[in-house]
């Protein structure tokens, strides 16, 4: 899956490079995206100084030196490796309806081409837990955290426990997301099959916020075997 994933990805990329000057590219952290991104950032073709890129969300509360920080891991797992110049990162140590406004301007300042997305245990797109505003105004949000999604995070192994974990974030909204050219979305592991399963198959619902990608009209999910595995139309 991961390779299939990093294989789609790259030729989007070199095919936008190819037509313009910068491409600008949204990703998303997590466990989820480590293999994809791994395959991905070793791949050469991709001129990557010339791609400007933005990330999904980041805790509240939470500098750069956490270990548990998006910026961080954007940052070591994607600018490090890569030798992208043009790069956004939240700053969750700072006021977070500042850095929302701010990174809100400079998203919004000309069109996402590409996003790369996952789907949380709770359906979570970024950090938009449900019920998710799918009619939000403002490109970022600050937002506040479940504990489904919470608890996830602490059985990823990015905090010792639930009290760790921050209960407020600044995510992209889902407005934002849906204006993006191309969404392609990584979901690895059994423990997204229900969330997948709703995702596709449920209804269309702020309560199930990744159903909304249904509604996207150029979006690619990768899956693996287990996530997959509760659909009605899967194989093996």
């Amino acid at each position: 899956m991961a390779e299939a994933a990093a294989a789609h990805a790259s030729a989007s990329l070199q095919a936008l490079l190819r037509k313009q000057d910068r491409v600008r590219l949204l990703a998303a952290t997590g466990a989820s995206q480590i293999e994809f991104l791994d395959r991905l950032t070793a791949d050469h073709r991709i001129d990557w100084p010339r791609i400007e890129l933005f990330h999904l969300d980041e805790y509240a509360g939470l500098g750069i030196e956490h270990p548990a920080s998006f910026a961080r891991y954007i940052k070591e797992r994607i600018i490090d490796r890569t030798g992208i110049r043009w790069h956004h990162l939240l700053d969750g140590a700072r006021d977070p309806s500042v850095v929302a406004a701010e990174m809100g301007r400079e998203v919004a300042a000309a069109a996402i081409d590409l996003a790369f997305v996952g789907i949380g245990e709770n359906a979570h797109l970024a950090f938009n837990d449900p019920p998710a505003d799918f009619e939000a105004e403002e490109p970022y949000l600050v937002v506040e955290l479940d504990e489904a999604c919470r608890a996830q995070q602490v059985g990823e192994g990015w905090f010792a426990s639930l009290e760790e974990v921050p209960k407020r974030a600044i995510s992209l909204s889902i407005p934002q997301l849906l204006q993006t050219r191309e969404i392609l979305c990584v979901v690895p592991d059994s423990r997204k099959a229900r969330a997948v399963q709703a995702a596709m198959e449920g209804p269309l619902s702020p309560m199930t916020p990744a159903s909304i990608l249904r509604v996207h009209p150029n979006t690619t999910i990768f899956l693996d075997a287990p996530a997959a595995s509760l659909l009605r139309h899967s194989t093996e």
